[in-house]
């Protein structure tokens, strides 16, 4: 017998998926984004939404609903939408587990069809469906290069995301073991993890449009953060400290470090952060030696952008003087 429609269940266990819900200060568009989850059909989820400290009312508008709904909402300090993700994880105990950004919405069979081909593709841990894009409320047309694909897409994914959180889905043990999202990254943490996931293991292709996918509002994540190459750039550096590359991933990763340090450095350049430029342009000159593997250098330049990262948050820091 087919679960009922509204399927957010209330005992964690018996669920065949965990959904997670991000939020911060947007309690119009969460709401949507939860009705889109309690839409679901023919499965039986847990969903748990998890508060980044949202200081919009988000938390009291959500307490009554939640409760209503059977659904979980936990509430944290804001630390970001890395932290956010993994905490939602480290409740979830479902099988699989789903993320959904709180300003995208999914199909009523988004996850019944999802974990029936993860059910029917045994070898695979990850996968991801098709979207549909709206833009400040019309209907847009991907660019090629951001069609969704499956399979072993590691080289094409070093320029360009080419996996969303809200079309994801994978397994809770090898999400947990490849360590969650990057929290340190403010932005960019989901190009973090989709390289890590890539070194060794393929992405499955559901290829139907199951989500819709809104841009264009002035909090979107990707808009509201400047210079997102600073933190891909941490993420290429810290793929190639992995031992297991082959030559080619290998030549294909250094390549683009070399290309978003010199494109970031000369911005940094054009600013008048002449130091900071350096900085990214040492990293760029560098990246040959790590062709061979990593080495002790190579530590050091993620720390250095690091801290890069850290002065440009918080002018006062100690390392603001040395990189600017």
């Amino acid at each position: 017998m087919n679960p009922p429609a509204s399927s957010a269940s209330s005992d964690p266990v018996a669920s065949a998926v965990s959904v997670i819900i991000p939020t911060y200060n947007r309690g119009a568009m969460v709401r949507e984004a939860i009705a889109s989850v309690l839409a679901q059909r023919d499965i039986d989820c847990e969903l748990i939404v998890v508060d980044d400290g949202s200081i919009d009312g988000t938390e009291e508008d959500l307490a009554e609903h939640a409760a209503a709904h059977g659904y979980q909402v936990i509430r944290t300090a804001h630390r970001g939408v890395a932290a956010a993700r993994n905490r939602g994880v480290a409740e979830a105990r479902s099988e699989f587990v789903a993320f959904l950004d709180s300003d995208d919405l999914w199909m009523p069979s988004k996850l019944a069809r999802q974990v029936d081909f993860m059910r029917a593709n045994p070898h695979l841990q990850i996968s991801q469906c098709g979207e549909r894009w709206r833009r400040r409320g019309r209907w847009v047309n991907p660019g090629r290069r951001h069609r969704k694909r499956g399979g072993d897409f590691f080289v094409d994914s070093l320029r360009t995301c080419l996996v969303s959180p809200s079309a994801a889905i994978m397994r809770r043990d090898f999400f947990c073991a490849l360590g969650g999202f990057d929290e340190t990254l403010a932005a960019c943490e989901d190009y973090d993890l989709w390289l890590r996931v890539l070194v060794e293991n393929e992405i499955g292709l559901l290829d139907e449009p199951l989500v819709i996918r809104r841009a264009g509002h002035p909090d979107q994540l990707s808009t509201s953060i400047p210079a997102l190459d600073r933190f891909r750039i941490i993420a290429l550096l810290k793929i190639l400290r992995e031992p297991r590359f082959s030559a080619q991933r290998r030549d294909a990763a250094c390549e683009v470090l070399i290309e978003k340090c010199t494109i970031y450095g000369d911005g940094l350049a054009r600013r008048g952060r002449s130091v900071a430029a350096r900085t990214c342009y040492s990293i760029a000159n560098a990246a040959s030696a790590w062709l061979a593997g990593p080495d002790d250098a190579l530590v050091e330049s993620i720390a250095l952008m690091r801290s890069m990262i850290q002065a440009d948050h918080d002018p006062g820091a100690s390392a603001s003087e040395a990189l600017r």
